[in-house]
């Protein structure tokens, strides 16, 4: 009796250990690579009027620096490229619902995008600046004490900000939010407002081909970088879009694209 005990007592065991290894064995399971090759698409969630990352072009395409690198990226990985435009307040929600496979639109990385998604490595620098009128005399920080200052919603702007809790508390309150930098920009212009915070790459591209009279104050916010961002889990398709990128660079590929949108090869892939 006492060694059909222990026989029954070791069945059992192995039973629960491989009950757990293989619960284990199907958490770990990553399919994100697997299931955007098999549906042979690649979807991307962007803000259509973020020039010149991602944004609608005269013709009313989409197209932009951060739209030329996907394409080639899904080239390689012998996929179709679908982007779609996303409400950018709510592009978590859109990832974790499934409805995109990443967010690649001048993404920042931040601590909290970070605890919450999965980032390839920076591809672009960039940092949160203040944009003024240029007539308006604003020079410093210090110049916007109790102004009206606008800013995308859910933008990494908004965490520079509250990063700058001086600053912050010295502008005029409610902080403005806007859907889009476009149209905080046109706010700007119509003096709705005295300052925009935004990205710099962002500001600079769209000072250098509209010709509107804006400024960009000296003092940023604060540095930071652009990532493609996944879901939490999703690390097989992270790397291989990272492993993609790595060799673009190395071929030329991302310097090309680069100098077509800003001049010049800015990427830091490989850097």
């Amino acid at each position: 009796m006492k060694k059909l005990l222990t026989v029954v007592s070791c069945v059992l065991l192995a039973s629960l250990v491989l009950f757990s290894c293989s619960k284990k064995e199907a958490a770990n399971t990553d399919n994100s690579l697997k299931a955007v090759l098999a549906k042979k698409t690649f979807v991307l969630g962007l803000d259509d009027s973020f020039p010149p990352l991602g944004f609608r072009d005269a013709n009313n395409e989409i197209a932009g620096y951060d739209i030329d690198l996907a394409k080639e990226v899904s080239k390689r990985m012998g996929v179709e490229l679908k982007c779609q435009p996303i409400d950018w307040n709510a592009k978590e929600q859109e990832l974790n619902t499934g409805k995109i496979d990443c967010i690649w639109n001048g993404f920042s990385i931040t601590p909290e995008r970070e605890a919450a998604m999965t980032f390839t490595k920076p591809y672009l620098k960039n940092a949160q600046v203040v944009v003024v009128r240029s007539d308006s005399g604003y020079k410093t920080l210090a110049d916007l004490k109790g102004k009206s200052v606008g800013l995308q919603a859910g933008s990494s702007a908004a965490d520079a900000l509250t990063a700058s809790a001086d600053f912050k508390a010295s502008i005029k309150q409610p902080v403005i939010e806007f859907k889009d930098n476009l149209t905080a920009l046109m706010d700007l212009e119509a003096k709705g407002v005295d300052a925009v915070i935004m990205d710099l790459v962002v500001a600079k591209y769209n000072i250098t081909q509209s010709g509107k009279p804006y400024a960009v104050l000296d003092e940023a916010l604060s540095p930071e970088n652009y990532g493609v961002g996944f879901r939490k889990a999703d690390l097989a398709l992270m790397n291989k879009v990272q492993s993609t990128l790595e060799a673009m660079a190395t071929d030329g590929t991302i310097a090309a694209i680069s100098k077509k949108w800003f001049g010049e090869d800015i990427s830091i892939v490989g850097k």
